[in-house]
Parts: structure tokens; C-alpha cells; sequence
């Protein structure tokens, strides 16, 4: 007898996206580098899968915080003093160290208040759709995170109109607002920094727009959180200045090293959403020790050290960048730490990553649905405590790769300069 469960299995693998995935698991068992087992770590970005040690260029821990003594030495002290987990729904009660560390959020960033959510994309599914009835319209851009678009599904399950606007175009969504009238106020959810590009939306203008068709930004700053703008107060207040008008949602578990994501707004907003997110208020909370954590790494953060470490990861950054222009790789961003080499077809994409894995670097292979099809990159994510001899040992690598697989060519021949986001420092 079979089971309705494994027949619904079985349906299942041969639908659409997954009949995909599991067609390129079929026929490229080796190259499909996913659901890989992680055996050990060293402190300079080594790590140890199938019994190869290779320099992991896929972690987003880009200021190295998760290796910082004094990190995880408040992760240690926040479970003696707190045990290993809150137990509860904030709804009913937080811990103080949730408390502080959302005063703390909020004083770093520049805004009034913060919530913290287990995750960015719990805040996204939660706060999204808390933010709208049914007379309001929420306008993504066509690029913005999977997560975004999840919360939008939850909104347009409860009546609210949902569209997308071409990605970083401000006429479009003037086009798309307009198209959507009338409605009482618009959400214009949008990335901070775009994970597979690295590339900044035109922040200024979208926002100019939202406001003069009654509504306000939204923007999912994860990747910017911690290494864009000044004390790495992210993407905004890097280009807009202020919060004025604005959601903020942010990571904890990158940059920061720690666990969560957050959301910055208005106090006003804060306290809404305490009231109509659901992901927080049936959801657990952040376990208190990574909060002790968390409190730790802004230290660093608000401290002269925070200029040490980005002083670090740019160099990191601006060095491969430069580099690899120079071997004429086709680029995507450049000026965050996320640097996409630009493959193509999903079969080359994988063979090129499996390649380097084999000469000692893990850099993670991003294929569709997550980019276009046939727009396949190797995504590297440069960290601050990478050793240079690492970087330039990832570029003569990909040197290899670029003409064993025969990868795009860039017609530029003189590098451009890098200019990346300032990392001020701090005043004594």
C-alpha cells in the first residue's frame, strides 16, 4: 500500500521549481554543491567539508565578529546568566538584555525605536504585512528578497493589493502607483543592498516618490547592516540621511555575527507592531545569550576598534575587486562585501564553482530561481578576517576557472577605482 503522504511526495518532485532542482541534482551530482556538512572551523576563514580544508568565501559574517573573544565570551555569559532560551512569546514577557539591546539598536542606527525578530525573514513576513489593511497597496521592486515577497502573499491572502516595479526605477513605480489608485497609503518595499549584485537602490528618488503618491519606504538593509556608511549604520542613513518616512529592517546574524533581524521605524510604528505582527507575537524570541552577544558586538561597533575591522574588510574588498577587473571578470556590485563573478548558464555556473572548491576555496555557485536563467554567478563574500594570501590565492584561481570554463570577458581594460562606503572614525 502507498501512503497518501509519500504519493504527495512524489507529486511534489515533479512540479515545476523542485522537478528543476532535482533534474540538476540528477545530472550533476558533483558539481551541485548544496546541503554541504561543515566538519570543523579555524579563526581565518578555513573550514573543513568532506575532509577538504578550503578558504570559505561564502559566510556573511563579513567583519569576522563570530570569531571575536569578546563575542563569544558574553555568548557564554549570557547562558549562564540567563540559561539557554527565554521560553516564551514576547507577547507575554522579554528578558532585559531584549529590552536594552533594542534601546542600544535604536541609539546606534540614529532612529527612535527597535523591535528584534528571530530572524530578517521572520521581520519581513511579520512586519509587511502588519503595516497594511485591505485599503492600502504594497509596490515591490521586481528584484526585492524572497522574503519580501513571501510577506506579500501573506498581505494579498488578507485583501491587499500587491504589484512590482521595474528594479531601481522610480518612473515605474510612479507608473505602478498610479495604476493602483485608489488606495488609502503605499508600501514601497525594497532592498538595501541586493544580495546577488551587491548593487544600492536609488534610495533618494524611490523615496521622493513613495511620499508624493502618500506612501513610505520599506527597505531590507541585511546586507547593509554593519559594513555601509559611518559606525555601520546601514544603506539609509548612508544615502538618505534619515529615517523620516522610512522602515528599517536589518540583520543581527550578519554582519553582527549574532542571531535575529530587526525592524527601526517611528516609536509610533514599533509599538503597532508589537500589536499586529504575528510572527512576533506567536513566535519565540531571540534566545537571551545571543542578546548578551549582541550587546558585546556593539560595543565593538560604537567603539575605535569597529574602524580597525572595516579598514580591514574594505582592503579585502577593494583589493579583489581591483584584481579581478584586472583579469577582466565580468562583476556585479563591488562596492559592498558581496562581489557576484558573472558565469551564465546553470551547468557552467556549477562546474566553475566546483573547481575552485577543488583547488581550496568555497565560493557558493548561485544559480536560478535565486538569479535570472542562464545568469548564473559565483558569489563571493569577502570577510574582514580573510588573510591576504587567501584573496590573491582566490584570484589566481579564478584565473584558472576563467579559462577552463571560458567565463564571461569584461571589455574593460583599465580598472576603474573602487569607491566604497565610508567607515568613519569613530571621535575619541
Amino acid at each position: 500500500m502507498v501512503l497518501p503522504l509519500e504519493e504527495q511526495a512524489a507529486t511534489l518532485e515533479r512540479a515545476g521549481l523542485t522537478r528543476f532542482i532535482r533534474r540538476m541534482f540528477d545530472d550533476c551530482p558533483d558539481l551541485f554543491m548544496k546541503n554541504l556538512t561543515v566538519e570543523a572551523v579555524t579563526s581565518d576563514r578555513r573550514m573543513k567539508i568532506a575532509g577538504r580544508w578550503v578558504y570559505n568565501f561564502g559566510s556573511d559574517s563579513f567583519l569576522g565578529l563570530d570569531q571575536h573573544p569578546h563575542v563569544q565570551g558574553a555568548l557564554e555569559r549570557g547562558v549562564r546568566e540567563w540559561g539557554t532560551h527565554n521560553g516564551t512569546s514576547r507577547a507575554f514577557s522579554s528578558v532585559a538584555p531584549n529590552v536594552a539591546v533594542e534601546r542600544r539598536l535604536a541609539d546606534w542606527l540614529g532612529a527612535e525605536a527597535a523591535v528584534i525578530y528571530p530572524s530578517v525573514t521572520l521581520a519581513n513576513v511579520g512586519a509587511l504585512p502588519a503595516l497594511v489593511t485591505r485599503h492600502d497597496v504594497i509596490v515591490a521592486d521586481q528584484y526585492a528578497h524572497n522574503s519580501i515577497e513571501t510577506g506579500m502573499q501573506v498581505a494579498k491572502a488578507r485583501g491587499v493589493r500587491c504589484a512590482k516595479f521595474a528594479h531601481n526605477d522610480p518612473t515605474d513605480l510612479e507608473r505602478v502607483l498610479r495604476s493602483l489608485r485608489p488606495y488609502r497609503r503605499a508600501v514601497v518595499a525594497v532592498d538595501g543592498v541586493y544580495s546577488m549584485s551587491g548593487q544600492f537602490p536609488p534610495l533618494a528618488a524611490l523615496l521622493q516618490t513613495a511620499w508624493a503618491n502618500n506612501g513610505f519606504l520599506y527597505v531590507d538593509d541585511a546586507h547593509g547592516t554593519g559594513v555601509v556608511g559611518p559606525q555601520g549604520r546601514g544603506t539609509v542613513w548612508e544615502t538618505v540621511g534619515h529615517y523620516e518616512n522610512i522602515v528599517v529592517v536589518g540583520s543581527l546574524s550578519k554582519a553582527l555575527s549574532c542571531l535575529g533581524g530587526f525592524v527601526a521605524a517611528s516609536r509610533r510604528l514599533i509599538e503597532v507592531l508589537k500589536l499586529r505582527s504575528q510572527s512576533l507575537i506567536f513566535g519565540g524570541p531571540v534566545p537571551p545569550p545571543y542578546l548578551t552577544a549582541l550587546e558585546a558586538v556593539l560595543d565593538i561597533i560604537q567603539s575605535p576598534e569597529y574602524y580597525r575591522l572595516r579598514q580591514a574588510l574594505d582592503a579585502n574588498v577593494r583589493h579583489f575587486v581591483m584584481e579581478a577587473r584586472r583579469l577582466r571578470l565580468m562583476l556585479l556590485g563591488g562596492c559592498v562585501p558581496i562581489v557576484s563573478v558573472l558565469v551564465g548558464p546553470e551547468q557552467k555556473t556549477l562546474q566553475a564553482g566546483r573547481l575552485l572548491f577543488e583547488m581550496g576555496y568555497y565560493v557558493q555557485s548561485v544559480i536560478f530561481p535565486a538569479v535570472p536563467h542562464g545568469q548564473g554567478v559565483l558569489r563571493v563574500q569577502l570577510n574582514a578576517i580573510h588573510p591576504r594570501k587567501a584573496v590573491d590565492g582566490l584570484l589566481a584561481a579564478l584565473a584558472q576557472v576563467k579559462e577552463v570554463v571560458c567565463l564571461p570577458e569584461s571589455s574593460a581594460v583599465a580598472p576603474p577605482e573602487v569607491n566604497l562606503p565610508v567607515a568613519a572614525m569613530p571621535a575619541a
